[in-house]
């Protein structure tokens, strides 16, 4: 087999020739210069750079596609360039066997089989497509374009150009597993009830953080425009959070509370609603506003229809009970969460993907983030239910988020019932390398060094000092230990849609 891929004797050089001979029969025309720029365009990649690059311009699911495709394409051209053509040194086609018009010059020295440009056009092609099949479809006839060139050049046999192709084609398929398509996110669903309807604000108190990230001036009366009724305390920044949202709960006729502010702000209005008995309204007003998002407010206008209409849905809320201070005397805090926690090396992460983001984009911000905490940065020894970790990241979600992998991104349902429980260990041999191996390669949720669990308590205690905790953003040093639970449909919040 080996003897006749690499000297191509018997039929299959018979088979090449005859191949050759009908494409050197082609008249010439327009399209032997097409076809040599076409060539020419693909050498070293920059063909699949380029279209890359375009793709990349675009965020979502065509910039992942486009991350894919060049993955696949670096494995492909690794594969063939490395191993088969030393493995399988072959002559390229003479300049007899195709018009001199026609031939590639100057033609290339290293071995015929297999054609790398055919490999890479046909992983590129692949690559994409598994992720974004509209644009895979759009350079699958640019990668066969290419893929013909090499034999209308003159550059390859046709049998080089398929043992190439079928190379690409198992890059791309291994690589599918590297870096996998995500699974689409199951649909949003709530558990809708009956809220106090409140036209223009009537029965309405909200707290208003001038500290939030999109406060400006015109906040205040933007909000007493849409919501003429309602009475608004502003918190300034040398007041205390709580006492200002304790303050708005409990003033006299009102029948919902509403928030402005970031979710650390929102977390701190949710414990006084819950403890209340009150209505959440939450109006979007930090730089994140994750709870707002997955609530449906994510904009003034939904906010003010959902509180209009008194449509309404349940939530969980997660407790989390810190203890600081001595050993022998700890001081216990109980917080709300509504969001996210995170010990170890993940507030540093997200600062860093915050920074990048603008430039390159969350997935792949998310991906050079991940680099430069990791190589820098050393782990965090926990005691988890019990169970002695050396840990990167510590990452408890309330309610099941997706995807399901290192960078959770949405959470369809509010009520699930569940912390989502997330950990990045460095107990396994070797456990830097394959951390960054596993972020390269998109495997990071089925690394041995992923762990994905479900839990209603958890319970995290430093192992040889004080942890810093992050709880909605907002973070906590000096915590000796923490326990998270839940309290299930606690928190009424303000949410449109019909009822169910």
């Amino acid at each position: 087999m080996r003897r006749m891929l690499r000297r191509g004797p018997g039929w299959v050089a018979g088979l090449d020739r005859a191949l050759v001979r009908a494409v050197s029969a082609f008249p010439g025309g327009h399209h032997d210069t097409f076809f040599r720029r076409l060539s020419a365009s693909a050498n070293k990649g920059k063909l699949w750079f380029g279209v890359a690059a375009a793709a990349a311009l675009v965020p979502g699911r065509t910039r992942r596609a486009a991350v894919h495709g060049l993955l696949a394409q670096g494995v492909a051209s690794a594969i063939t360039n490395l191993v088969f053509k030393t493995l399988l040194p072959r002559t390229r086609p003479l300049p007899e066997h195709l018009p001199v018009f026609r031939f590639v010059h100057p033609q290339p020295t290293s071995s015929s089989m297999p054609s790398g440009h055919s490999a890479s056009a046909v992983a590129f092609a692949l690559g994409t497509g598994f992720v974004q099949p509209v644009l895979g479809m759009a350079v699958a006839p640019v990668a066969a374009g290419v893929a013909y060139s090499r034999v209308h050049t003159g550059a390859h046999w046709p049998s080089d150009v398929l043992f190439g192709s079928a190379i690409g084609a198992s890059a791309a398929l291994i690589t599918r597993k590297w870096w996998p398509v995500r699974p689409p996110f199951p649909p949003t669903t709530r558990s809708r009830v009956k809220g106090e309807k409140l036209p223009q604000g009537q029965g309405l108190s909200i707290a208003v953080n001038t500290l939030g990230g999109s406060f400006t001036e015109e906040t205040a009366a933007a909000l007493h425009e849409v919501f003429p009724l309602a009475h608004i305390l502003t918190i300034e920044p040398d007041q205390d959070i709580a006492e200002r949202v304790e303050a708005a709960a409990t003033l006299p006729g009102t029948r919902a509370l509403g928030v402005w502010g970031g979710d650390g702000t929102v977390g701190t209005a949710a414990a006084a609603a819950v403890e209340h008995d009150l209505p959440l309204l939450v109006l979007a007003g930090g730089t994140l506003n994750h709870f707002a998002r997955d609530a449906g407010t994510p904009s003034l206008k939904e906010a003010v229809a959902a509180a209009g209409e008194g449509e309404a849905a349940r939530a969980d809320v997660g407790i989390v009970t810190v203890e600081r201070g001595l050993a022998d005397d700890p001081e216990k805090v109980e917080l709300v969460m509504l969001n996210t926690a995170s010990i170890g090396l993940y507030p540093n992460l997200v600062r860093r993907r915050e920074q990048l983001q603008p430039a390159l984009g969350k997935p792949l911000a998310g991906v050079v983030a991940m680099f430069r905490t990791f190589a820098i940065e050393k782990p965090t020894t926990l005691i988890v239910d019990g169970v002695r970790h050396r840990l990167w990241i510590m990452y408890l979600g309330r309610g099941r988020y997706y995807p399901r992998d290192h960078a959770p991104l949405l959470r369809p349902v509010l009520d699930d019932g569940v912390l989502d429980v997330r950990m990045i260990t460095a107990d396994e041999s070797f456990a830097r390398l394959r951390l960054l191996w596993s972020v390269l390669t998109g495997t990071v949720a089925t690394s041995r060094i992923t762990h994905l669990t479900e839990a209603t308590s958890v319970r995290v205690e430093a192992g040889t000092g004080p942890m810093v905790l992050a709880v909605d953003g907002e973070t906590m040093p000096g915590v000796r230990a923490v326990e998270f639970t839940l309290k299930r449909g606690a928190l009424t919040y303000y949410s449109p849609g019909k009822e169910d």
